[in-house]
């Protein structure tokens, strides 16, 4: 059983989590064409959608966050499920990767998809494209990387287990 719940509980996070991270990484760069916020010199010439194209491309980004966002939840349940059945449930590095996976999930639930949905919003809207473009994509940006590092830190937790008598 313990197999089977750890095995789940991997291809949960690299199916869910990793397609949360990816896509929520690519999504700046498309809302902030979307928004009209790229120079001349990123225009569609150097390779780049239109603005049109990149609103659509940062929309289905936006759909793929909050889908896997909702699948992620499978992480953390077979990791806690899997923690039962090794016995590990109060070992220092699974309640610090509970501990930052919560938080990560917090700021992808409360900061990161409204500020996707924000930015969608703003681009859909002509009289509300270019104005701050530039610092809200940049923001969205840095809390995505903060994201992402915390889900890198979780991983290494995992990997490494620190103080673990398991093994490692």
């Amino acid at each position: 059983m313990t197999k089977f719940l750890l095995s789940v509980h991997v291809l949960a996070a690299i199916l869910a989590v990793g397609s949360v991270t990816v896509a929520a990484s690519m999504f700046p760069r498309y809302a902030l064409r979307a928004l009209g916020g790229a120079g001349e010199s990123e225009g569609e010439g150097a390779g780049e959608p239109s603005s049109d194209r990149a609103a659509g491309i940062a929309a289905l980004l936006h759909r793929v966050c909050r889908a896997y966002a909702v699948a992620g939840v499978a992480v953390p349940v077979f990791g806690i499920a899997t923690a039962v059945q090794l016995g590990v449930l109060t070992d220092a590095w699974l309640i610090a990767s509970l501990i930052l996976t919560t938080i990560a999930a917090g700021l992808l639930a409360l900061v990161i998809l409204p500020r996707q949905e924000a930015l969608l919003d703003r681009a859909a809207d002509p009289s509300d494209r270019a104005d701050g473009a530039r610092r809200a994509t940049a923001r969205l940006a840095m809390l995505t990387g903060i994201f992402n590092v915390l889900w890198a830190t979780v991983t290494v937790l995992m990997i490494v287990r620190p103080g673990s008598t398991t093994g490692a």
